[in-house]
């Protein structure tokens, strides 16, 4: 006897923004990946300059490029080396973009309990990416 699976609206509607959002993202990538590969966008750090500065630890990788830390990258999308942060930037905010896709089927249902979850998740995911509580 083979039974059925019913799935509910709010699994159907994560998983299509999941899917999408996941492919946007590694298309992004994959993009990026090749215009600063074959030199379509100036870099930051010039490629042949990449491999003395591979085995430096991260401060001394910084100091010796002069890249900034912090948020400063997403000013930097102009240069193929940061370009492929867009595609990781992406790839990082799919659960969000999923939990704010579902949280008007819980609206719509008043089911303010998974609401309620649903915005509590977004705001410890924004405020752990804000850095809030980091070290440095």
């Amino acid at each position: 006897m083979e039974t059925e699976r019913k799935h509910h609206p709010e699994q159907l509607h994560y998983a299509t923004v999941l899917h999408w959002s996941t492919l946007a993202g590694f298309i992004m990538l994959v993009a990026t990946f090749v215009a600063y590969v074959f030199g379509w966008v100036p870099s930051y750090v010039p490629l042949e300059r990449l491999p003395q500065l591979w085995g430096l630890p991260t401060s001394e990788y910084l100091k010796a490029t002069g890249i900034p830390t912090g948020w400063s990258w997403l000013f930097m999308m102009g240069k193929g080396d940061f370009a492929s942060q867009i595609g990781i930037a992406i790839l990082s905010g799919c659960s969000i973009a999923c939990i704010l896709a579902i949280m008007p089927v819980y609206a719509k249902s008043r089911n303010t309990t998974y609401l309620v979850i649903c915005a509590l998740e977004i705001a410890v995911l924004l405020v752990s990416a804000a850095g809030v509580f980091s070290t440095h």
